[in-house]
């Protein structure tokens, strides 16, 4: 009986080539307003005035705490791991979309 509800309760998640690739990003602008959390990654090349977005990820608001949480997570075992991973100087670009910003 418990191993019929360990098997009822796994989710077969299906990886294709392309996504496997992934997408690299240096910055991430993060939207807001009440029913959702728009995550926006961009690739910001030095010298370039211009970066496009390269994947677009919106969440509801009990996702993106989900997210934070697992993201805490993990940064914890990574530098249990490997050492403080150090922070870089803040970067100051003013961006903004028309609503709520913040950076990662």
């Amino acid at each position: 009986m418990e191993n019929q509800q360990e098997e009822q309760a796994q989710l077969n998640i299906e990886l294709s080539e392309e996504i496997a690739e992934g997408i690299y990003a240096n910055l991430a602008i993060i939207t807001h307003s009440n029913a959702e959390f728009v995550v926006d990654f961009v690739n910001v090349m030095p010298g370039l005035p211009k970066a496009k977005v390269k994947s677009r990820i919106i969440l509801t608001p009990q996702h993106a705490k989900r997210f934070m949480r697992a993201m805490v997570d993990n940064i914890k075992k990574y530098e249990a791991a490997h050492g403080t991973i150090q922070d870089q100087e803040p970067v100051s670009m003013p961006l903004n979309f028309g609503g709520p910003t913040a950076q990662a």
